[in-house]
């Protein structure tokens, strides 16, 4: 069933000319990533404005590096008497991941945090090739 659009958006945004962003574009503008190759590896870079350091985590599992950013905002305005003019709160979660081998381990990546953008160096690692081993069936008889 199609719902005509103003039924759909918040008639006080228009009122107090508060802009709104559908949930969608938000989610896009959210851990832009930067991915590049250097000759003995990989530099991401990855924006998180108004994120502390104490709400991302950098976990590696299973050859996957993720990526998580927690926040929780809240937009006070009161005018001169204390009475609210609007109150906001926000509450997310976002994670990212990208493979990087199973022959990278932890202590190989190093991540630092600086101004809103988390900068992640994974190195390049061959993948070893297993060597064959000869396994021998014993004869009976």
């Amino acid at each position: 069933m199609l719902v005509p659009d103003m039924f759909r958006r918040n008639v006080f945004d228009d009122f107090f000319d508060f802009p709104s962003m559908p949930r969608q574009q938000q989610a896009i503008s959210v851990m832009k990533t930067d991915v590049r190759e250097h000759e003995n590896g990989y530099e991401l870079d990855v924006d998180l404005p108004g994120i502390k350091k104490e709400n991302v985590k950098v976990k590696l599992e299973d050859g996957y590096l993720t990526i998580s950013a927690s926040t929780a905002q809240n937009d006070d305005e009161k005018d001169k008497k204390g009475n609210y003019i609007r109150r906001e709160r926000f509450s997310g979660s976002y994670s990212r991941s990208f493979y990087v081998g199973e022959e990278i381990t932890q202590e190989d990546i190093k991540a630092k945090f600086a101004d809103g953008i988390l900068t992640i160096l994974v190195p390049k690692k061959e993948k070893q090739q297993e060597v064959e081993q000869k396994k021998y069936i014993a004869i009976e008889g």
